[in-house]
């Protein structure tokens, strides 16, 4: 006789077993910046929203379309309803990352967007990385067990096989709120093993793991953080160009996935 609760369990597993084992059919590509979004929205031919699926008043974008088997689509935070510019950061990427998943119920997100990156170890202006795991940086709490949560350290999905045919380079991602780095955040950073840093990635995998979403993270960079330029002149200098060379890998990426299954990624 089986142990009570054991069917349940058994369910759950064959769930998760046949989820990863169907074939990948929405896709959510979640990008802070309208620079960044663009010519994947152009790429693909993608349509906005005439009737948003979010919350009324909130400035969250919607493009969305058909590409072979997959629906695609590209959430951008939108333009900051007071100044204008940009959503970026961890609040308004995990506000929108939980709003899609519950809006949308996607099969895999992807946060893809430019990054910094670490010569020390190895990332160059343009390259493009898979992040293997992502955690921030400037959520300091020094009290145990707090301490790992202000981490929040999250495994991306393993893809294998995408990495490889792809051609993209394998490093871990560190998110904060700001574009500088102070020597708290470069303490926590190195701790961490990081070779990129944003601002939006660990809120992202936060939500998604929180809803049990698969999710990957695709950065491009766009400046050194240990190099001798500001961070900010080498960023906006190199954006265009970086953004890009993220549009092709993208591109790439979502031939590679069209017809394939989580588990064959």
């Amino acid at each position: 006789m089986a142990p009570p609760g054991s069917h349940q369990e058994l369910t759950g597993e064959t769930i998760v077993y046949e989820a990863e084992k169907k074939p990948i059919s929405t896709v959510v590509i979640i990008i802070a910046m309208q620079t960044e979004a663009m010519p994947l929205v152009n790429r693909f031919q993608l349509s906005e929203d005439v009737e948003s699926v979010f919350p009324k008043g909130v400035p969250w974008v919607r493009y969305h379309g058909l590409y072979k088997d997959l629906h695609i689509n590209i959430i951008w935070p939108g333009k900051d309803p007071v100044l204008g510019v940009d959503s970026v950061g961890t609040v308004s990427a995990a506000l929108v990352t939980f709003a899609t998943i519950q809006a949308l119920q996607p099969d895999l997100i992807i946060n893809a967007g430019t990054s910094g990156g670490f010569k020390a170890k190895g990332a160059s202006v343009g390259d493009v990385f898979y992040v293997s795991e992502v955690a921030f940086h400037d959520r300091r709490i020094p009290i145990p067990v707090f301490d790992l949560y202000g981490v929040g350290l999250r495994q991306a999905l393993s893809a294998p096989n995408l990495v490889k045919e792809i051609g993209l380079k394998v490093g871990r991602l560190s998110t904060g709120d700001s574009l500088d780095t102070s020597p708290h955040d470069e303490a926590s950073i190195t701790a961490n093993d990081a070779t990129l840093k944003d601002m939006e990635g660990a809120a992202v995998a936060y939500v998604a793991h929180l809803l049990k979403v698969p999710a990957i993270f695709v950065k491009a960079v766009t400046d050194i953080v240990d190099g001798d330029k500001p961070s900010a002149e080498e960023f906006l200098h190199n954006l265009a160009a970086v953004t890009a060379a993220l549009d092709e890998k993208i591109a790439n990426i979502i031939e590679f996935i069209n017809g394939k299954s989580l588990s064959e990624l």
